[in-house]
């Protein structure tokens, strides 16, 4: 293979490898979201799903905070010896680890002034004399609503746990909105995200974070889309949404799955700030799921009346992006960041197609345009990488309207299965560089008959990315699908980081993206074969390949991916390099398949560090290797 490292190709966007999230498989919250109380402000339809109550219990709901106006009263029982509390069980449980604090915070008030609860961390299965593990004592000294915040520490590691409340002597308690985060978040925030979660996405250093979805942007109905002015200002005041994917599949069916709002888009871009990428919100463009509603004009807004939707898209870019005594620069400044979180990307729907799509984007373009000319819109290619037999997405269809209509960039998704993923290599290098840039905005191998996160599948994604690299000057942004799931309430797989109440592990997958995020290079180098792109073409044995050259650093970086199953002589002739040396390798190779990582496993399969030598003579440098069948490697080479 023929590197040229004379010739610096086209540039690759920072934003090249990134992030997407959408709140399926307890993604928000249950995942990374911090918060460990289930439905804590008593808004679930069931008002005390998640709770256990005893002894005297009432459910009011003219509690202080207009969008969440439930809450719970505790009463004294008729006989000392009788109890009156509630326990709340989590998201699968609440997991406590040895040695750290939890912060309680709850609103309160006592209608007689005065009262008080006992605050419990327990385990219902403790062989000990006492369940709780750790308590604290709150005494409630108002009439009127307040905050109240205690820290409790745990002794133990423990999965299961619950949270306890135990009113305490004769006077009634009022209890609305109870929480219980880590104090541990992620850079310490208190309504912040659970750490080793957010840490994986740092990790990443992804370039673009595109977010909060996915379906539930389009919701089931228009009702139930995900809605960003409802996500901002205090939690408390955050009113619940139903989430899509609790009845999406009854075959893996979790019916108190709902959306808090929690995490919100303020703490959406924080985060994408945090990690160092650029926000990418989605928002609708006044359809709803058109799997569930097809041809139903009902469904949909009529044309004439998006201008609430097209203004969310616009007040949008003014919360993230304008000044701090504009209307709503104001409230995201109120929120804690009075700087501009410098947005510059807005997508409209989500893996929408067809002329109800086409239509209503244009007012949204329109407005866009006008109002922010710098704003790069996002437009939607529908839920399918090409024309299928009946033509029922029309990719091409969505291609032609997003260059009609001028976006900047196109979101294509693909969900497919090996042989679609070996047949790709060249997928970009015949599309049309004059008009939209490429977005492959989820993407993710579903092996035939095998829909998990096994081996193979991250090998394939990584071939398949060597396209993305090569046609830099066409793909500027990609992210796969879907980020985070709960070993114990997943609906859809694979995914690249799972967990359980205390534990995490990354997947093949998630390795495959932080070897190419964290090596991606500024400028592609041409890398051939026989003259050819090294895309699994004739005579290439299952090869994929892409070569960059790094600025900063100074250093070639080849990726390679041999998908075939034997091992594989290569050799990398390097023009311009006049000295020998020692490059590094970075490789991810497994020998099963159809292994996976897992909590009890958690680095089963991982990337290796190594070096290999590189031979100069008078004219170019030689890199002579043997790739192991089915693995993916790196080589980083000093000019």
């Amino acid at each position: 293979m023929e590197v040229n490292t004379r010739k610096l190709g086209a540039p690759i966007a920072s934003t090249m490898y990134g992030i997407f999230f959408e709140d399926i498989n307890y993604a928000a919250d249950g995942g990374l979201y911090g918060e460990l109380i289930k439905n804590r402000s008593f808004e679930f339809p069931q008002a005390l799903m998640g709770w256990q109550t005893f002894g005297c219990v009432e459910l009011k709901n003219d509690g202080p905070f207009k969008r969440c106006p439930h809450y719970v009263v505790l009463s004294a029982p008729d006989h000392n010896d009788r109890r009156t509390g509630l326990t709340n069980e989590g998201f699968f449980g609440i997991g406590l680890k040895q040695g750290a604090t939890y912060r309680f915070s709850v609103w309160a008030k006592a209608p007689k002034g005065n009262g008080a609860i006992r605050v419990q961390l327990i385990d219902e299965h403790a062989m000990t004399e006492q369940q709780q593990v750790a308590e604290q004592t709150i005494d409630i000294t108002t009439a009127e609503w307040k905050k109240y915040t205690v820290t409790l520490t745990s002794p133990i590691t423990l999965k299961q746990g619950k949270l306890r409340i135990f009113l305490k002597g004769n006077n009634s308690v009022a209890l609305e909105h109870i929480s219980l985060f880590p104090t541990d978040t992620y850079k310490h925030r208190e309504n912040g995200m659970r750490r080793d979660l957010a840490q994986a996405l740092e990790d990443l250093h992804p370039g673009v974070f595109r977010f909060p979805g996915g379906c539930i942007v389009e919701g089931t109905d228009l009702q139930t889309r995900y809605q960003w002015k409802n996500t901002i200002g205090p939690v408390e005041n955050r009113p619940l949404n139903q989430n899509r994917w609790e009845h999406t599949f009854d075959y893996r069916y979790f019916p108190d799955y709902y959306q808090s709002y929690g995490l919100g888009f303020f703490e959406f871009f924080q985060l994408a700030e945090d990690i160092g990428a650029e926000p990418l919100p989605i928002l609708s463009v006044g359809l709803a799921c058109q799997f569930q509603n097809w041809d139903k004009e009902s469904a949909h807004v009529p044309l004439n009346e998006l201008q609430p939707y097209i203004d969310d898209c616009l007040d949008l870019i003014e919360f993230a992006n304008g000044p701090a005594d504009s209307k709503w620069g104001k409230i995201r400044a109120e929120m804690g960041h009075p700087a501009p979180f410098n947005m510059k990307y807005i997508g409209v729907g989500n893996e929408q197609w067809g002329e109800f799509y086409y239509e209503r984007l244009k007012p949204f373009v329109a407005a866009i345009r006008a109002k922010y000319p710098n704003i790069q819109i996002v437009g939607s290619s529908g839920p399918m990488p090409e024309d299928e037999d009946g033509n029922t997405y029309r990719f091409a269809d969505g291609w032609k309207a997003m260059k009609a209509q001028k976006a900047d960039l196109v979101d294509e998704h693909y969900y497919r299965d090996e042989q679609w993923f070996l047949s790709q290599g060249m997928r970009y290098d015949s599309y049309d560089r004059k008009g939209p840039k490429v977005f492959a905005g989820e993407y993710a191998c579903h092996g035939k008959g095998k829909k998990w996160n096994h081996y193979e599948t991250a090998i394939l994604e990584a071939a398949l990315m060597t396209g993305f690299e090569r046609n830099a000057d066409i793909v500027r942004m990609t992210s796969p699908a879907p980020l985070f799931a709960h070993v114990d309430g997943w609906q859809w797989r694979p995914d690249q980081i799972w967990y359980d109440q205390t534990d995490m592990f990354r997947t093949a997958s998630y390795y495959v993206q932080h070897m190419y995020a964290n090596n991606p290079g500024t400028h592609v180098l041409s890398l051939t074969m026989d003259k050819k792109p090294v895309a699994n073409q004739d005579g290439q044995n299952g090869l994929f390949a892409t070569a960059a050259y790094d600025k900063p650093t100074g250093e070639v970086i080849i990726k390679i991916a041999n998908t075939s199953r034997q091992q594989q002589p290569v050799q990398f002739l390097l023009s311009d390099i006049k000295q020998s040396g020692t490059a590094t390798t970075l490789t991810l190779h497994h020998t099963g398949m159809d292994d996976e990582n897992s909590i009890q496993h958690p680095t089963l399969i991982a990337p290796v560090k190594g070096t290999i030598e590189v031979k100069a003579n008078k004219k170019q440098a030689v890199l002579s290797d043997q790739l192991p069948p089915m693995s993916f490697r790196i080589y980083r080479i000093k000019k």
